[in-house]
C-alpha cells in the first residue's frame, strides 16, 4: 500500500528547539518505515536559498521555497519535516494551503532560555544591534494561534 505523505512544520523562535524536535521525530518514522526528509532552516539557507538576504521579503521567499519542496516530499508520498523559524502566520497560513497535509507544531520557549540555548551567539549580536531586523529581538514572531501541537521546550523534555 502507498504511503499517504504530510508535512510537519515546526515554527518558533530561533534556539527554541525545532531542529532538535525534528531530527527525533525523523527517527521515531523511520523507524516506523515512513520515508522522511527533514528540511532543516539553517540547510535550506545554504542550499536551496542562497544569495538571499535578511528582509522580509527575502525570508518570505525563503518560506514559500520551502514550502514548495515540503509539497513535493508530501505528494510524492514520504514526509516533511520542515523547521524554520518562519515568523510570519500569513506565510505559514500559505505554506498550509499550498501542502495541503499538513500539522502545525509551534515551539514554544521563553525568549530567555533560546538566549541561554544560543550557541551561534546570534541572540547576543542582534541585542548589541549587529544583526539588524532579528526575529524575537529587532524583529517580530507572530506565535501561531491555533497549532495542532504546541511543545514548550522550556518546560518539557
Amino acid at each position: 500500500m502507498p504511503q499517504i505523505g504530510f508535512t510537519v512544520w515546526f515554527t518558533g523562535l530561533p534556539s527554541s528547539g525545532k531542529s532538535t524536535l525534528a531530527r527525533l521525530l525523523e527517527e521515531v518514522l523511520g523507524q516506523r518505515g515512513q520515508r522522511v526528509e527533514v528540511l532543516d532552516g539553517d540547510e535550506v539557507c545554504l542550499c536551496l536559498s542562497r544569495g538571499l538576504g535578511i528582509s522580509k521579503e527575502d525570508r518570505d521567499e525563503n518560506i514559500r521555497r520551502l514550502t514548495y519542496v515540503g509539497k513535493l516530499i508530501t505528494h510524492c508520498g514520504g514526509v516533511a519535516v520542515a523547521c524554520a523559524i518562519s515568523p510570519y502566520r500569513a506565510l505559514r497560513a500559505e505554506a498550509r494551503q499550498e501542502i495541503g497535509r499538513f500539522v502545525g507544531v509551534y515551539v514554544k520557549c521563553a525568549l530567555d532560555v533560546c538566549i541561554d540555548r544560543d550557541v551561534k551567539g546570534l541572540y547576543a549580536k542582534a541585542l548589541r544591534g549587529e544583526i539588524a531586523a532579528f526575529t524575537g529581538v529587532s524583529d517580530p514572531y507572530e506565535a501561531p494561534l491555533a497549532p495542532a501541537v504546541v511543545v514548550e521546550t522550556d518546560r518539557e523534555t
